[in-house]
C-alpha cells in the first residue's frame, strides 16, 4: 500500500507558497484599476515595451551576461583545480570556498562597499604609495565585482562535481592515441563536463539578472536593473500591477532559458565527442 499521505504536507505547501502566489502574480498582471473599479488588461505588458523600460532590462541582461562569463572564466579552473585526483586535503579547500556563502548575501555586499568606497581599504592602500585613488563604488564594475563574488561558487560547485565522475580511463585512452594536453581538454574532458558549465551558467544567470540588493548597494541607484525595478513597483510606487507584469516576464525569461540550456548541453556533447 502506497502511502501517498506522506506527501500531503509538501502539497499544502506547494499550493500556499508557490500555487497560490504564482495565481496572485498573474491575477495582478492582467488587471488595471480604472476609477476604482479592477478590470483585464494587457497595458502593464504593453508599458513594459516602452524603451525606458527595455533598457533597463537590456542593461539587466548585459551585466548578468559580463557576470556569468567571468565566473565561468575564473570558476572552471578552479573546478579542475578541486577535481585533481592529486589534490591533497581537498575537503578544506572546499569549504574554505565555501565559507563566504555561509554569510548572508548583505554582509558579504557591505563588505565589498568597505573595500570599494572612496576612503576604503583600496583606496588608503593607493595613498599610501602615493598613487592616485580611484573611483572604484557605484560604477558598473563594482555591480559586476559583486556579482561574480556571491555567485561564483554557483558556477565552481556544479563543474566540480561533474568532473569529478569523468572517467579518468577516457583521458588516459585520448593521450595513449597521441592527444596533447589542449586535445584531451577540448575533445574530452570540456565537452564531457557541459553539464556541469550549462547548470553553473543557469544558477548564476538567473540571481544575476533579477538580483536587486547588488545593484541598490554598490550602484548606489545610479542605473536600475530588472530587479531594482520590480523592487520599487511593489515597495515604493505601489503599483502591484506593473510589478506583476515585470516578474511574469522575467519568469518567463527563466524558464526559456530552462529549456533551452539543458537542450544545448545534450546537442553539445554530442556533437564534441564525435
Amino acid at each position: 500500500m502506497k502511502k501517498s499521505w506522506v506527501s500531503f504536507p509538501y502539497i499544502i505547501w506547494m499550493l500556499m507558497f508557490i500555487l497560490v502566489p504564482l495565481i496572485l502574480v498573474a491575477y495582478y498582471s492582467l488587471t488595471v484599476q480604472i476609477n476604482g473599479d479592477t478590470i483585464f488588461s494587457l497595458d502593464n505588458f504593453q508599458k513594459f515595451f516602452q524603451p525606458v523600460y527595455l533598457r533597463v532590462l537590456l542593461r539587466s541582461l548585459g551585466l548578468a551576461l559580463i557576470s556569468t562569463v567571468c565566473c565561468l572564466v575564473l570558476g572552471y579552473p578552479v573546478a579542475m583545480i578541486l577535481a585533481d585526483k592529486e589534490l591533497s586535503k581537498r575537503n578544506f579547500f572546499i569549504l574554505l570556498f565555501v565559507l563566504p556563502m555561509w554569510m548572508n548575501l548583505l554582509l558579504r555586499t557591505y563588505a565589498w562597499m568597505a573595500l570599494l568606497e572612496r576612503k576604503g581599504l583600496i583606496n588608503s592602500f593607493l595613498s599610501s604609495i602615493d598613487l592616485p585613488t580611484v573611483n572604484l563604488l557605484y560604477t558598473n564594475f563594482a555591480v559586476v565585482l559583486g556579482m561574480v563574488y556571491n555567485f561564483l561558487p554557483f558556477m565552481v560547485l556544479p563543474i566540480y562535481s561533474v568532473l569529478r565522475k569523468i572517467d579518468y580511463h577516457l583521458v588516459e585512452a585520448a593521450e595513449d592515441l597521441g592527444a596533447d594536453s589542449f586535445t584531451v581538454f577540448r575533445r574530452v574532458i570540456f565537452p564531457l563536463s557541459l553539464p556541469g558549465v550549462i547548470s553553473g551558467i543557469t544558477m548564476v544567470f538567473m540571481p544575476a539578472v533579477s538580483t536587486f540588493v547588488i545593484s541598490r548597494l554598490l550602484g548606489g541607484g545610479q542605473f536600475a536593473l530588472i530587479g531594482n525595478l520590480i523592487e520599487q513597483q511593489f515597495l515604493f510606487v505601489g503599483d502591484w500591477h506593473f510589478g506583476s507584469a515585470l516578474s511574469i516576464v522575467m519568469m518567463v525569461l527563466i524558464l526559456i532559458s530552462m529549456v533551452l540550456m539543458p537542450k544545448s548541453s545534450r546537442d553539445s556533447v554530442g556533437g564534441g565527442l564525435w
